[in-house]
């Protein structure tokens, strides 16, 4: 079934994806997303790795009555900014596997 080269070469393809998923991990990290909720009037930077950067609240919203409306849109536009992570993620390793679909919960390797 396999000889000797064609094992040699499965390896050497294996340790390349490996090292491909690498990268793509320290690229991940690094990009930053912003998610939005209220048309724009509360914005979520995160990172990458799914840490909150920065958080914009349009003055226009700050009254008192408009409390729960301003932490109902917070937790929107965070959960925007990961799914734009989680988006972001599934379009790279995409590209990497050549199509072939990899779960979302996959680990890759650190």
């Amino acid at each position: 079934m396999f000889n000797n080269g064609n094992l040699s070469n499965l390896m050497q393809q294996a340790q390349k994806m490996k090292e491909n998923m690498k990268n793509i991990q320290k690229e991940i990290k690094s990009i930053e997303v912003v998610g939005e909720s209220g048309a724009g009037l509360v914005k979520i930077t995160l990172t990458g790795s799914h840490n909150c950067k920065k958080i914009e609240i349009d003055s226009t919203l700050f009254k008192d009555e408009d409390k729960e409306v301003i932490e109902d849109l917070t937790v929107a536009a965070f959960n925007d900014a990961v799914r734009k992570i989680s988006e972001e993620h599934k379009k790279r390793m995409l590209k990497l596997s050549g199509k072939i679909p990899i779960p979302n919960d996959l680990k890759l390797p650190t």
